[in-house]
């Protein structure tokens, strides 16, 4: 083993179960948003990507991503099946490469998964598997490797420190084109589409929080200054956006939520994703107070136009990060990782994070747009209207989540 960090590698190898338990989180988070009848079915969509994106991680898509760059598009398949991935680190890291590999495993775990909450309660399980496989081979994939695999943006200058562009834009805008494709929901009069169980929501909240600080904290892949103030960016961040937007509800519908309080943090917390690294505490503090203002007036505007983006992805993950992306080409300071923004006079790094932002944007809302339509000419990607009805959980799986 060469030229291996033991800190370092003890920070990546514990940020990769940290992040690993987002992914179950998110179900819980999920899974408390949506009616009674559909919470099987919206957790099980989180925990199956463990399964089937570890298995496109390990044949191919890893090499996909990281594989020497073809053309500043695409990795080649020299690390298929791990072949190569070792003990020792890849170029320009001091971590083993199998570190590396866990780690951005469970970043490709999470993103298709956070789709999900856009289409809640009424897509077929069987499409949302190839939905899984297609979407992150065509978009996912590309992406990483377009901005942390040396891709053209890379080449361009566009930074990200831990997923806003790649996680959280590409997620957030392909949730937006699953709602014009798939359709709102069937909600029957006497139904109320409200939280079924808020306590479910808290919890998963406080796993993806926890889960927060080793997508961030560890995306520098070192123990240094750099993890330290990305720890505590996420917390500002989380913390602000959730004082925020908890009185933002509150004035506006005139009661407190704790709903509200607890979406606002993971608007927070999506927002300061791709700048954790970038900016000091004090810029990560108002990145949380404009994440409140931005991703809830989101959401006000996507009821307005009649969106069923059921559980608000695209508000709170699409706009968030691209509002932290934008916001890393202003805050950003060269006296903590080297890159500077607005504040510095770097009009450049603020013009390239938002070409990449917005184009990040519309290439994962087209494509996965494309991907929906071609998959719907083969096989409804909805459920029929009985099963929607009747709930996902009995109509598809044959189980209820509770049997009192």
């Amino acid at each position: 083993m060469q030229n291996i960090d033991p800190a370092a590698t003890a920070i990546v190898l514990i940020s990769s179960a940290l992040v690993f338990l987002m992914t179950p989180g998110l179900a819980f988070f999920y899974g408390g948003l949506v009616r009674r009848k559909n919470v099987l079915s919206i957790m099980m969509q989180s925990f199956i990507s463990l399964g089937i994106v570890t298995a496109i991680w390990l044949f191919g898509g890893f090499s996909l991503a990281f594989g020497k760059d073809i053309g500043g598009v695409i990795g080649d398949l020299r690390y298929f099946a791990l072949n190569g991935i070792g003990f020792d680190p890849m170029e320009g890291q001091a971590i083993p490469a199998l570190a590396f590999f866990v780690y951005q495993e469970m970043f490709a775990t999470i993103t298709p998964a956070l789709i999900t909450g856009a289409f809640a309660e009424r897509v077929n399980f069987r499409s949302y598997l190839g939905f899984l496989v297609f979407w992150s081979i065509l978009v996912y994939i590309p992406l990483v490797h377009w901005i942390w695999g040396g891709g053209f943006l890379a080449k361009l200058g566009v930074v990200d420190f831990a997923g806003g562009i790649v996680v959280h834009i590409s997620a957030g805008f392909a949730a937006l084109a699953s709602v014009f494709i798939v359709g709102r929901r069937k909600i029957l009069p006497s139904e109320k589409t409200r939280p079924h169980n808020i306590t479910y929501v808290a919890l998963g909240t406080g796993l993806l929080w926890f889960g927060w600080f080793g997508f961030n904290g560890g995306s520098g892949l070192a123990a240094n200054g750099i993890a330290s103030i990305a720890f505590v960016n996420t917390d500002i961040a989380g913390a602000m956006a959730m004082i925020t937007w908890l009185f933002i509800s509150w004035i506006h519908e005139g009661k407190p939520s704790m709903t509200g309080a607890l979406t606002g943090a993971v608007a927070g917390l999506a927002t300061i994703t791709p700048g954790a690294g970038y900016v000091r505490p004090w810029a990560a503090a108002i990145i949380g107070v404009l994440a409140a203002f931005t991703c809830y007036g989101a959401i006000q505007l996507r009821a307005k136009w009649h969106w069923d983006d059921a559980l608000d992805v695209w508000a709170c993950h699409g706009v968030g990060g691209l509002l932290g992306t934008i916001l890393l080409g202003v805050f950003a300071v060269s006296s903590v990782n080297g890159v500077s923004g607005l504040v510095e006079g770097n009009v450049r790094q603020f013009m390239v994070q938002l070409l990449a932002g917005v184009g990040v944007a519309a290439f994962s809302f087209g494509a996965t747009w494309v991907i929906l339509k071609i998959m719907n000419r083969f096989s409804p990607v909805r459920v029929p209207d009985e099963v929607e009805v009747k709930g996902l959980d009995e109509g598809q799986f044959g189980e209820e989540g509770y049997s009192l």
